[in-house]
């Protein structure tokens, strides 16, 4: 159980702030304590100085040149994709697909996979706890070919309701999409189980990885998911540069998304052939400094260790829960026995908005809202909540800094002394 922990518990391991630039920059005249990780991580120099050196060194279109920058930047964008290939222990580099990220990837599934093979009445399964990202595309392929959504319930405590999972799954059921850390809770669900249940009925599976990929090691092989989808800007790297895992043998069989140049073999007037996967589902140019940075991304992270990442954030994890839920008129949303580094909260008489800039003056910085998930914070009934959340350059002092400036803002507001929830669960 994550909250609240022994004395006992273990301890952070790392101390990597220095390897981030920005870290060492004044906020407001404080020290920066960037507990906003969730939406976007900060990169490290390595990171920084891979994409500058591909644009100082190795900077040419790919896959259309015959003169020696093209073929060096072929290269390097190739040996890219397969470090992402070695990073989610996909069976072969012709599986990764780069994409602009999380969002751009299931919406091609959704557009390529989805539209073609669903029907009216077939059914899509998703969870409360979802990102508007593994929602909305499903809503637009429900539309345009009369599929419909079912929903699996999350318990009080963050956690999906597995019970009403196995009663929602049934021969209609064509596809699971789910999230492998929820963003607003940090929920960790048991996706390889669901997967061999959803398999079991027939259905593909999707997992949004996003949330997942820079705290936990993944092996799709060991999951059996079907498609796996994340950002880079969410793993210490570029924005606008992501990955998604298919299997190759869905890949070989989806029609392309979108059409231009270097995603076909022939193009005539009256007929157009298409090159196979991956390229298939990379038209136009892409980002080509933006997958050689990932690359760098996972370098570093890989450097560092996951396991390692693992015990340092969930040591910052325990001693936050603790520390946040000490505090009066603090509760927690979001307690699930399997959590990755994300701390949601509410403080009595403060709107999170208030709460979040308050904390900007004093250097914190953290989340406030609904967090692209909005069904989720009906669900609990709520406006939005503020979150911390954890990355492996974040250390106790951050921590400390999140709880000093909540009694800052809880002073100013005059509700220092409020009532705690107790077990820091939701009422």
């Amino acid at each position: 159980m994550n909250a609240p922990c022994d004395p006992g518990a273990q301890t952070p391991i790392l101390d990597l702030a220095a390897d981030f630039p920005i870290l060492s920059r004044p906020v407001h005249g404080r020290r920066l304590a960037y507990l906003d990780n969730g939406a976007t991580t900060q990169k490290p120099a390595a990171v920084i100085e891979a994409e500058a050196r591909f644009y100082r060194e190795s900077n040419a279109n790919i896959h259309r040149g015959v003169h020696w920058l093209s073929q060096h930047a072929t290269e390097l964008y190739d040996g890219a994709r397969a470090t992402v290939q070695r990073f989610l222990n996909a069976a072969r580099a012709d599986e990764i697909v780069f994409t602009r990220g999380t969002t751009e990837a299931i919406n091609l599934v959704a557009q390529s996979w989805g539209r073609p093979r669903l029907a009216a009445g077939d059914e899509i399964l998703l969870s409360t706890m979802e990102h508007h990202s593994n929602i909305v595309p499903w809503q637009l392929v429900c539309e345009q070919t009369g599929a419909v959504l079912k929903v699996i319930p999350v318990r009080d405590n963050g956690e999906l309701d597995m019970a009403a999972f196995a009663g929602l799954l049934g021969e209609r059921t064509r596809l699971l999409a789910i999230t492998h850390v929820s963003n607003a809770l940090g929920t960790v669900n048991p996706v390889a189980k669901m997967t061999r249940r959803a398999h079991e009925m027939g259905a593909v599976v999707l997992v949004d990885g996003a949330q997942a990929v820079a705290h936990q090691a993944v092996d799709v092989q060991a999951i059996g998911c079907d498609f796996y989808a994340f950002s880079g800007h969410k793993l210490y790297g570029p924005t606008g540069i992501g990955a998604l895992y298919g299997r190759a043998e869905l890949l070989r069989h989806m029609p392309p998304w979108q059409g231009g140049g270097d995603m076909i073999r022939t193009v005539a007037f009256d007929n157009t052939t298409f090159a196979p996967p991956p390229q298939r589902f990379e038209a136009g140019t892409p980002n080509i400094a933006g997958a050689i940075a990932l690359a760098a991304a996972i370098d570093y992270v890989q450097g560092v260790g996951l396991a390692r990442i693992h015990v340092h954030e969930q040591a910052l994890l325990d001693y936050g829960t603790r520390a946040l839920a000490a505090i009066p008129g603090v509760r927690l949303v979001g307690t699930a026995e399997r959590k990755a580094g994300i701390l949601s909260f509410l403080v009595d008489g403060i709107h999170p908005h208030d709460l979040g800039t308050i904390l900007d003056a004093e250097g914190v910085a953290i989340r406030a809202g609904h967090h692209c998930a909005m069904p989720l914070m009906t669900r609990f009934g709520i406006p939005g909540t503020a979150r911390a959340s954890l990355g492996l350059y974040n250390g106790l002092a951050d921590l400390d800094a999140l709880v000093a400036a909540i009694h800052k803002a809880q002073e100013l507001f005059g509700t220092r002394g409020g009532t705690a929830s107790g077990n820091g669960r939701v009422a």
